[in-house]
């Protein structure tokens, strides 16, 4: 049997270290009548967080209602299993009718296929009837609104001094000698990581009533530093040579070190020191324009000096107290325009799929040209012939032209493109489905909108924005005199398209 779960506490007072962290959980319990949300704890691995709340439960005499698999973790899951026991406010069992629900690896559930997961966690906790946890290793991985809309509880690494009486509590249960050595070596070897150091004991014992130090082969763990314990040692304690070489025991690529020191570092920094770190951050920056330029990651180790070593000599020495220190700002941005900038993509994976042109030519040579000419559907002709040609709907239209998505506008020039579509579709077929019309073909293209030159306009528009070299929207994009690039730049920040090229 597992030893972590054989010897897992039943109780919080046998939760070992993170005393701060086990009363505050305690605490919110006691007073969730009062407050009525849920908790999220949040803390490395292995450090006891699930332990800890199905202690509390067993405390609290409260059944339990668990989801722990990332993948079975859908909207519709998440519902039915965990929705239904969470909004259900009394039961029968013990507990006074409370049942808690534990959501293991809650910071996953974005990498699930069914992407109506996240948001249905966040609405769970708001609309909640009875007592929540959710368990998570990445606090900053989860979204903001989940994030505000619960307490939260961090739980620290297990400290070896902590986790040395476990240890040798557990050999006396299992009838397992020991020497004192091999108990400090394990214990050593997992600071911070209680189960990984229980784990460590039962492969040692295995098959041993006594055990010494030569029995312990270390797995040499490759352990990472936490990013807010590096943000002490570059903006606080080290000097050049250790922020450098503490850097490399970071799991952050030099792209996002480089995003959060640049947001943590005014926190700590004023004054002349803050003018040296940005000056170094601003080489490390050139170094990354380089790598993304060329390629070349050979690159990375001059942005990796600058950003680190650069900034801890731009301190004027060594700085004392606690900062509260946050993600990239950057990162909020990111989320915020996702929306916007997976609706961009559509529009040019559109446009390249009829130009013959790649998505960034798409993106960066075309639709700027489209959100000009098409700004605010004054062209209206011109935008109907955009959306049949590109087969764009209201959401991409508005987009494109700055217009309100729901305004009649844009609904009637998506409701012309797709009767021009469907014109072209059956003038097309060759006269396959002809007689089949409730209509006469002059009238229907009468309807769609003839400019009165006897051509379909659905042709006219595969013309004027399907890559012709002599239609009108061709002529107007390669003539500089026929566009005022101030006045393109100012329409540009009326559309959806300025923040995304």
């Amino acid at each position: 049997m597992d030893w972590t779960e054989k010897y897992r506490p039943s109780t919080l007072s046998e939760v070992r270290g993170n005393d701060t962290a086990r009363d505050a959980l305690r605490e919110w319990a006691e007073t969730w009548d009062d407050h009525r949300e849920a908790v999220i704890l949040h803390g490395t691995p292995g450090v006891g967080k699930t332990s800890a709340a199905h202690a509390l439960a067993n405390d609290m005499d409260w059944p339990t209602i668990e989801l722990n698999a990332s993948d079975s973790r859908t909207k519709d899951v998440i519902e039915q299993v965990a929705g239904e026991a969470a909004k259900s406010g009394t039961l029968t069992a013990g507990g006074q009718g409370r049942r808690l629900v534990i959501m293991d690896e809650a910071d996953n559930v974005h990498g699930n296929a069914d992407r109506g997961g996240a948001r249905a966690i966040s609405s769970l906790v708001k609309e909640a009837g009875q007592p929540m946890i959710l368990i998570a290793n990445e606090f900053y991985e989860m979204s903001n609104s989940l994030r505000n809309s619960c307490q939260d509880i961090e739980f620290s690494g297990v400290q070896k001094r902590s986790i040395v009486p476990v240890l040798r509590d557990i050999c006396r249960k299992e009838g397992v000698d020991y020497t004192d050595a091999v108990i400090e070596d394990i214990a050593e070897q997992n600071s911070g990581d209680l189960r990984g150091a229980i784990k460590d004991l039962q492969a040692t014992a295995e098959g041993n009533d006594r055990i010494e130090a030569d029995d312990y082969v270390s797995g040499e763990r490759d352990t990472t530093e936490g990013i807010f314990e590096y943000l002490d040692v570059v903006l606080k304690e080290g000097d050049a040579e250790t922020a450098l070489k503490s850097s490399y025991d970071v799991d952050e690529t030099p792209d996002d070190l480089i995003n959060w020191i640049e947001d943590n570092m005014p926190k700590d920094y004023a004054d002349g020191e803050l003018v040296r770190a940005y000056d170094a951050l601003s080489n490390a920056d050139q170094w990354l324009g380089r790598v993304r330029e060329t390629q070349n990651y050979s690159f990375w180790r001059y942005a990796t000096d600058n950003m680190t070593a650069g900034v801890a000599a731009a301190r004027d020495g060594q700085k004392g107290g606690w900062t509260r220190y946050g993600p990239p700002s950057y990162w909020s941005k990111l989320g915020r325009s996702k929306g916007a900038r997976n609706t961009r993509d559509h529009i040019a994976r559109q446009i390249a799929a009829v130009d013959g042109v790649s998505m960034t030519t798409a993106r960066r040579e075309i639709m700027p040209f489209l959100a000009t000419m098409t700004h605010h559907c004054t062209n209206r002709e011109l935008t109907v012939a955009m959306a049949a040609t590109y087969d764009l709907d209201a959401e991409h239209v508005s987009f494109v032209t700055g217009s309100g998505e729901d305004t009649n506008k844009v609904q009637s020039i998506v409701e012309d493109a797709e009767r021009r579509k469907e014109e072209a579709a059956v003038e097309h077929s060759g006269g396959a489905f002809e007689g089949g019309s409730a209509s006469d073909p002059e009238d229907a293209v009468a309807e769609g909108g003839d400019d009165g030159d006897g051509e379909d306009d659905a042709d006219d528009a595969q013309a004027t924005l399907g890559g012709s070299d002599d239609g009108p929207a061709a002529e107007e994009a390669e003539g500089d005199d026929d566009i005022d690039a101030d006045a393109a730049d100012e329409d540009d920040q009326q559309s959806g398209l300025s923040d995304f090229m």
